[in-house]
């Protein structure tokens, strides 16, 4: 590896760390995207193409509860950095404990009112689907909200790998996780009986088993000396934690809503079946949102522990670099477009059709959002993120009504959905390059510095 680094100019050992982490996380995502690709027909071929819109919605229904962690997990992140980064191991631990011990009284606390809410929520009315699917709905509720109350609390384990730049760890995870599951839907497939209720409790359970397991393991072996402590809990490691982290929480909620709300829109104007050609274009296009994120993910907390040591240099050469790589991503999606046909064909069959205008308002999502990715990640490392904060609220509000306006006035179908996203995104890509430069420059003043 030494000598493939040398011959690559590659010296910095931050960058080395980097590469090495991009090269394991490409193996591993790119197994998790292959597994997934293998899961949706086999999926729709178990539960049909009504019960597999009902679960689509119901994942994006539930992945808004993993960001009610109010931020500790991202500020987590970049305490911890810092902290490692002054060498100041005692307060790394507190920083650990505190996060840990607090994010348990929350998902206590959101579990026990979702299981009093659950018995006066009728969830068929809710996902627009059969009155038949009300028992199992109100049973598979609360086991998959109870779950993901776990996993709220046990992922905070790759927060921790994250923040020591040990970046590939997450991918690993993903793809063990959507490994059994491939494995476990195909046993399901061979049964006589269909049921979205095992369905949601064999996805609910897997990754908290992953996930425990990991923080058994880690705080035995690598991170022993990080191992929460509830006499380290204090309120004003908290308050360090929450103050940049209640901002990452309100982006997440913003963020949240601004993409996880297209399959409610989705499924209340045209109904269940029609967020599935959807989500089967969004994950086909989304293969180079992923495969970017592989690169550009590891240098968050690299950007932290760089930032907080002045050097600048550093942080420039890596931005030009990641440029560089996302002029590919234009003409990765041409060629994606031109093989899309042959591809959804082979993939989900002739029944299920995606048509051109809602390919087109996919590419354009794409190369919006991972051009934005370059600039937020350096800004999330700095914590300086109150810009991002109040664009995030601005792209929120706008989404639905603009989602609205352009299915029902402008009749552009599902493209409008999309496209309603590509304008509530649209803004944020002049903005963030702008106080990246002012930032590194060190002209940022006022609300481009906070």
């Amino acid at each position: 590896m030494n000598k493939i680094y040398k011959k690559l100019g590659i010296n910095s050992s931050r960058t080395q760390n980097i590469a090495k982490h991009i090269g394991w996380s490409t193996l591993f995502k790119g197994g998790s995207i292959l597994a997934n690709f293998l899961l949706v027909p086999i999926t729709i071929d178990y539960l049909d193409q009504e019960n597999y819109g009902v679960w689509l919605t119901l994942s994006s229904f539930i992945s808004w509860f993993s960001f009610f962690d109010i931020g500790l997990g991202n500020g987590l992140r970049n305490k911890f950095a810092e902290a490692k980064a002054i060498g100041d191991m005692k307060l790394a631990k507190a920083y650990v404990s505190s996060a840990y011990y607090t994010i348990t009284f929350i998902s206590l606390i959101l579990v026990v009112l979702f299981l009093i809410a659950n018995t006066y929520i009728d969830w068929t009315n809710v996902f627009n689907t059969d009155v038949s699917l009300q028992k199992d709905l109100s049973i598979l509720m609360p086991v998959i909200v109870g779950f993901f109350g776990l996993q709220l609390v046990s992922k905070l384990i790759t927060t921790i790998y994250t923040a020591d730049q040990n970046h590939s760890l997450q991918g690993k995870i993903d793809f063990f996780t959507k490994l059994l599951s491939l494995i476990v839907v195909w046993f399901l497939t061979k049964t006589n009986d269909s049921s979205l209720l095992i369905f949601g409790i064999v996805f609910s359970v897997l990754p908290v088993i992953i996930l425990i397991g990991l923080n058994f393991f880690a705080f035995s072996t690598k991170y022993k000396d990080y191992k929460p402590s509830i006499k380290l809990w204090k309120k004003e490691h908290i308050k360090d934690i929450m103050s940049v982290g209640i901002s990452f929480f309100i982006i997440q909620i913003a963020a949240i809503v601004l993409f996880s709300t297209d399959n409610f829109i989705i499924i209340k104007l045209f109904g269940p079946t029609e967020v599935v050609p959807y989500n089967l274009a969004y994950k086909y296009y989304s293969i180079l949102v992923m495969g970017y994120s592989i690169i550009i993910a590891p240098y968050w907390s690299s950007f932290t522990e760089a930032y907080t040591k002045g050097d600048l240099d550093w942080i420039k050469k890596s931005v030009k670099n990641i440029q560089k790589i996302w002029l590919l991503i234009p003409l990765g999606l041409i060629i994606m477009l031109i093989l899309s046909k042959w591809f959804f064909k082979i993939w989900v069959g002739e029944e299920i059709k995606i048509s051109l205008e809602l390919s087109l308002a996919m590419i354009l999502f794409v190369i919006l959002m991972t051009y934005n990715m370059i600039f937020v990640n350096f800004i999330n490392g700095t914590g300086k993120v109150k810009l991002q904060l109040i664009t995030a609220l601005i792209s929120m509000t706008i989404n639905i009504p603009l989602s609205i306006l352009f299915v029902k006035v402008f009749h552009w179908g599902l493209s409008g959905v999309v496209l309603a996203t590509c304008v509530s995104l649209g803004y944020s890509v002049i903005l963030r390059p702008i106080q990246y430069k002012k930032i590194i420059n060190k002209t940022a003043t006022g609300i481009w510095n906070k």
